[in-house]
């Protein structure tokens, strides 16, 4: 069909409609059915702001003028689903965190935001970690992530409160200023968390009866594969590579311990929600990055494992692969069928779709150069190839790779929506 005869299928509906439409379109391709067309997913992050000529920062500092530029976004492009900025900085300032740095905060207000990797458990930790995790985690590992809870390294071992009475009762520690003002730092995070889970709600309300739009709803229960539990937050990448070698038993019984209480934590929170997605972004386990004999020890057990478990427990794994994992597709491809959801950042997408694409609904193939850079007609042909070879047999969700669109050309974001729905109809 040539560019002058296409007609936007999405022009005349309602935003019930529309609505009802996408949703369904989704639900579809991450069910590896063939839905009526290939669904796009834009993940808008900073472009909403770009797009409304404000700072990054602003995106943050004006939630109302934040929903109304994400639904504006929305209402141009037409996307099956979408997603405004990351998070929000206000819990993290309010704990005083040293793993994170935001936009207009410790970075200039048009950064990105960013992760500040430390190595806040150290080697020597790993007995304490596995004796007691609870008791580890609060008294040594939140005072060193976070400046405003260091007082909660003054507390008694958390074991005596199960001394009921006769400890919470004549623990004057608890009274100590560091100490309150942990607790003061907690409860102001929490009140900022909730504010911001309430205007996103109404964001999400925005985008449906405003612009017929599904908002992203798999980011509700946000879970790591073990090995990089262990070492996005704790560890460091220096550290869990040293451990890989120094004390392995260890490192292993660590991702026992962590892989039991995220699943649990999964699971709780997806009962709470009604929303039976957990997001599992993967840093560590990329070709490059270890082994494959690495790999089959240290990785794929315990993220094999968790992604079965919640399988199991009706809950469906939406899986981040980061990088390249071209060389660990054959894993993928194991996993039971439409159980998982695959997003790709840099895998050969043609060999994805020919060996995990027979496992699960796998979702990239756009590149984020091409839509800021590219040329119109560059970005017609890719998505031709990609909706012909990916989106074959239905399974496809059309994306970027890195998953959203910070420094993208507004109008090559528009020719790229309007071609997925051109050349993604299945006849």
């Amino acid at each position: 069909m040539s560019e002058t005869t296409w007609v936007n299928p999405d022009l005349g509906k309602t935003p019930a409609e529309l609505f009802a439409e996408r949703n369904q379109r989704v639900l579809d391709a991450f069910a590896m059915r063939v839905p009526d067309r290939i669904p796009i997913n834009l993940g808008l992050s900073y472009l909403a702001a770009e797009m409304g000529g404000v700072s990054h920062a602003e995106l943050y500092r004006d939630t109302a003028l934040q929903a109304r530029l994400v639904v504006d976004a929305a209402k141009r492009f037409g996307p099956d689903n979408t997603l405004g900025p990351w998070h929000d900085p206000r819990p993290s300032q309010a704990v005083g965190d040293r793993m994170t740095k935001w936009p207009g905060v410790q970075l200039p207000d048009d950064s990105s935001f960013q992760f500040n990797e430390h190595e806040f458990m150290k080697a020597e930790d790993y007995p304490a970690f596995l004796e007691d995790t609870s008791d580890w985690t609060v008294r040594t590992y939140l005072p060193r992530a976070f400046a405003e809870l260091e007082g909660l390294a003054l507390l008694p071992p958390l074991g005596m409160s199960a001394f009921g009475y006769y400890n919470l009762f004549n623990s004057p520690v608890l009274l100590a200023p560091p100490v309150q003002k942990a607790f003061e730092a907690i409860n102001k995070a929490a009140v900022a968390q909730t504010a911001w889970i309430g205007e996103q709600m109404a964001l999400n309300t925005m985008l449906i009866e405003q612009a017929g739009v599904p908002p992203i709803a798999w980011l509700a229960a946000l879970i790591e594969a073990p090995f990089d539990f262990m070492s996005d937050t704790l560890r460091g990448m220096r550290g869990i590579f040293l451990d890989l070698r120094q004390r392995p038993a260890e490192l292993l019984k660590a991702q026992e311990k962590v892989l039991k209480f995220q699943v649990d934590f999964a699971k709780a929170t997806c009962a709470a929600l009604g929303i039976p997605y957990a997001f599992i972004p993967l840093h560590r386990g990329s070709d490059g990055f270890m082994s494959i004999e690495q790999f089959e020890k240290f990785y794929w057990p315990g993220l094999e494992s968790m992604m079965l478990q919640l399988v199991d427990a009706g809950i469906t794994p939406v899986v981040y692969y980061e990088g390249i994992w071209d060389q660990r597709l054959e894993y993928l491809a194991r996993l039971p069928k439409g159980k998982t959801i695959g997003y790709f950042q840099s895998s050969d997408m043609k060999r994805v779709k020919e060996t995990a694409g027979t496992a699960m609904c796998i979702a990239g193939g756009m590149s984020n150069s091409l839509l800021r850079s590219g040329s119109a007609s560059a970005i017609r042909e890719a998505t031709h190839e990609a909706c012909e070879v990916l989106g074959k047999g239905g399974g496809y969700v059309m994306n970027t790779g890195v998953m959203e669109l910070e420094g993208c050309d507004p109008d090559l974001v528009q020719v790229w929506c309007d071609a997925t729905k051109e050349y993604g109809v299945y006849r």
